[in-house]
């Protein structure tokens, strides 16, 4: 479903920003999301683990944009949505205990429309009741933050999705007037979602062998470590190279009999 590299106009780049809703409750929410998309120009809706569908008020709430149901990708997983995106923002309601970078809807639009030209960019909306869960915050690069009434700052999921859409479809109206819009000139791609979740998988199992960390009870470590390189983002050469350290590392363990730093 990614967009041609050839197609590189801000407004082609949006077939390359997917949204991405998990565990949705109510159908009718899922309709809504899909005429919401199929207003600002969006087309590719992605379902993880719906509670309910296909259904009829899903049509219904979509009004004219039903084929964007038909042609919605379900999914078991928020890793299998984003498995090949090299950009993944979350929706979040609320500040976190450990604080994550944070974009506002406006600059959320601009960085997609950016970035959505070189690769498939996903923003990431979570249950009706509760959101995402931390660990499903932790998977993405940035999080964002509707800055509604603090008074009454509940907002429909429908019309949170209207939100982000609309700021990622004036970004792009923007950049088509002007140069396109770019946060960096840079020689390699992104990692992929689903190689940044091998690292830290990988990460994790050579700080435990290290004796850093106690596999059984990491605490924060990997959670400020994985915030760390959703700040720093790295590309996949150099993913490449921090898999190869990580590797040498575990091998020099192997060959000597290490069992962790020394007391």
């Amino acid at each position: 479903m990614a967009k041609s590299p050839l197609d590189t106009t801000p407004l082609s780049a949006l077939d390359n920003v997917r949204v991405v809703l998990v565990n949705s409750a109510h159908p009718g929410n899922i309709g809504g999301a899909a005429r919401a998309l199929k207003n600002m120009g969006l087309s590719q809706l992605y379902l993880v683990a719906p509670r309910e569908f296909p259904a009829a008020n899903a049509v219904w709430r979509a009004a004219g944009a039903a084929e964007l149901l038909d042609s919605a990708v379900v999914v078991d997983t928020l890793e299998e949505a984003v498995a090949d995106c090299g950009l993944v923002v979350a929706t979040s309601a609320r500040e976190r205990r450990i604080p994550w970078p944070l974009l506002t809807p406006r600059q959320c639009g601009e960085r997609a429309v950016a970035e959505a030209s070189s690769h498939p960019v996903a923003l990431v909306f979570g249950r009706e009741d509760r959101g995402l869960t931390n660990e499903e915050l932790q998977a993405c690069n940035f999080h964002v933050h509707i800055p509604a009434n603090p008074e009454y700052s509940s907002l429909n999921l429908a019309t949170a999705v209207q939100v982000l859409a609309y700021e990622v479809r004036m970004a792009a109206l923007e950049a088509e007037k002007g140069e396109p819009l770019s946060f960096a000139d840079w020689d390699r791609p992104p990692a992929k979602a689903s190689d940044m979740e091998l690292y830290f998988e990988h990460l994790q199992q050579s700080l435990g062998e290290l004796g850093f960390i106690d596999p059984d009870n990491p605490r924060q470590t990997m959670t400020r470590l994985r915030r760390l390189f959703s700040r720093v983002r790295p590309d996949d050469m150099e993913l490449g190279i921090l898999r190869g350290m990580l590797t040498s590392i575990q091998n020099y363990i192997h060959r000597t009999g290490g069992k962790g730093r020394p007391d």
